[in-house]
């Protein structure tokens, strides 16, 4: 994702958030996922593994989009909180329009670490 795509995911989270269109953290996104509430998720790429596992295996069994997104510091600031591991969004529209920034499908994260899934 080239500076200016991750300008405007950066921008169009910062809007879901404010309008209650994204949710923040791994426990909201598991209670939305578990829901059927969940469009798509975007995780930090420097997430730490054990969030990680406490959210990825809900939304890759329940179909839900898993994006990469910039490092969780950025992410935070689009979100107004310090650090984020992973957002979901909820909203479809803004959904449409975050896949239509062509994010990267996550593969697995623990995969391009190295680390055993």
């Amino acid at each position: 994702m080239d500076l200016a795509q991750q300008r405007k995911l950066l921008g169009l989270i910062g809007l879901g958030v404010r309008g209650r269109g994204a949710i923040v953290g791994v426990q909201q996104v598991r209670e939305a996922a578990r829901r059927g509430k969940l469009h798509l998720a975007i995780a930090a790429k420097d997430a730490s593994g054990n969030s990680l596992d406490k959210v990825l295996p809900l939304l890759r069994a329940r179909g839900i989009s898993v994006f990469v997104g910039p490092n969780g510091a950025e992410l935070g600031g689009a979100a107004g909180r310090e650090t984020v591991a992973v957002i979901g969004i909820v909203d479809n529209g803004l959904a449409k329009g975050i896949r239509a920034l062509s994010p990267d499908v996550m593969p697995d994260i623990r995969m391009e670490r190295g680390e055993r899934v």
